[in-house]
């Protein structure tokens, strides 16, 4: 779908369940893996790249770096590289990307409250197909 100026006539307006719809990257991006968990650790502070990997475990530099990239183009995180002696850089989340953050960590503080009750229902799930066999 091609997203066009929402002030011109008869303009379509973005749809993420719209298979074609831009929107639904930019879901990806912020909902991803590693995408979340680096948004809530920017919400609370900004962080040099070495703190990110240490508090994102089990992320590798290489997606660690794809993405802060990500998230940099769209326009989430800013790169505040400093030209020093060892090399500094920074990343923060823009205004943007603090709005999306607040979003995605509360659906991630929700799942840590919600555990229990999602554990419960695999449960009962399992013990059902396994009756069943």
């Amino acid at each position: 779908m091609q997203v066009s100026d929402p002030a011109q006539p008869g303009a379509r307006k973005p749809d993420v369940n719209d298979r074609m719809c831009p929107s639904r990257l930019v879901l990806e991006h912020i909902t991803s893996r590693w995408g979340v968990l680096v948004l809530a650790l920017l919400l609370e502070r900004p962080h040099r790249f070495g703190e990110l990997r240490r508090a994102v475990g089990g992320v590798s530099e290489k997606m660690l770096a794809q993405t802060l990239r990500t998230l940099e183009r769209d326009g989430f995180v800013h790169r505040d590289a400093r030209p020093v002696i060892p090399p500094r850089v920074d990343y923060d989340l823009t205004a943007l990307g603090r709005e999306a953050a607040r979003q995605v960590w509360g659906l991630a503080r929700w799942t840590e409250r919600r555990l229990a009750a999602v554990e419960e229902a695999r449960e009962r799930y399992d013990s059902v197909r396994e009756s069943s066999r």
